[in-house]
């Protein structure tokens, strides 16, 4: 898998046009609940063509919910999710397309995925293309060139013919991701995507988040734990608190030591480092280095 050059700080996302474009995807005052209890609380959430929007927050503060809420895989208490329209027309209620619709234009890579038994890695990737598929009808030349590119770009593609049984997490974790590529969606949803991996492919994955956006325009909505992680991708950040937006904007607006403090209830320095141009967040714990 190639990795990309670092992004300079400050430099922006290539966008698809000039202008202010409609939100590819946008939850309106969302309320989520969890067995009754209110998780999510009017949180309203736009994510952009050509635009990273990151999740962060600690556990519990309703970032994965309000992803899957996103995707329809959360049921609504309050608010509604728009799609918005690729000729500029106004937004499309989600919950009144069909699936098979909605899976044409969304995808979800979520932290959960059962492991499949008896099937191949590329069998696994094609599952991607079935939204893609009419009936019983096989795969297209498009359908196995979407494949094979979501292979290639996370890394997969030498192990195709390998048993899925035989993968440790961190493989499967991106055989799960180059499905969700083969999809071919406009709008991209990862939750927590470096989970699982080691160094390389945790920073490769960032480089292919930022690939969807610059290259190919996709809106990007993503929940991660590592704020540095969400600093260096993000173009948007929103940070979580209790079930709401306790800041949002760019990463060096919103991931300041008075906030980070307040949200996750500890001491941290936050400086810009000089060679990279990137954030740098330290906390303090009770040992000092």
């Amino acid at each position: 898998m190639p990795t990309s050059p670092t992004r300079p700080a400050g430099r922006p996302a290539r966008r698809p046009a000039p202008g202010t474009p409609s939100p590819a995807l946008h939850g309106h005052d969302l309320v989520l609940r969890h067995g009754g209890v209110p998780v999510v609380h009017g949180v309203s959430l736009a994510l952009a063509a050509g635009r990273v929007t990151a999740l962060v927050g600690p556990n519990g503060s309703g970032k994965s919910t309000l992803l899957r809420a996103l995707c329809r895989l959360h049921r609504l208490d309050g608010g509604r999710v728009t799609l918005g329209a690729a000729d500029g027309g106004p937004e499309r209620d989600a919950a009144l397309l069909s699936a098979r619709r909605f899976a044409r234009e969304v995808t979800l890579f979520s932290q959960s995925r059962p492991a499949p038994q008896g099937l191949t890695v590329a069998e696994v990737v094609a599952f991607g293309r079935h939204p893609h598929r009419r009936g019983f009808a096989g795969p297209t030349d498009g359908d196995r060139d979407a494949v094979d590119h979501a292979m290639g770009v996370t890394g997969v593609r030498e192990m195709a013919g390998r048993p899925v049984g035989e993968l440790s997490g961190g493989e499967m974790q991106r055989v799960w991701l180059a499905a969700c590529l083969a999809q071919d969606t406009g709008v991209v949803l990862l939750d927590e995507p470096t989970n699982h991996l080691d160094l390389r492919y945790q920073i490769e994955t960032l480089d292919l988040v930022r690939d969807l956006v610059e290259d190919h325009g996709i809106a990007v909505g993503i929940v991660l734990h590592d704020l540095d992680h969400a600093s260096r991708v993000a173009d948007t950040l929103v940070l979580m608190r209790g079930g709401r937006v306790h800041a949002a904007g760019a990463p060096a607006d919103v991931l300041t030591a008075h906030n980070i403090g307040e949200v996750y209830d500890i001491r941290v320095e936050v400086e810009i480092d000089p060679r990279t141009g990137r954030l740098r967040i330290d906390p303090l714990g009770r040992h000092p280095a």
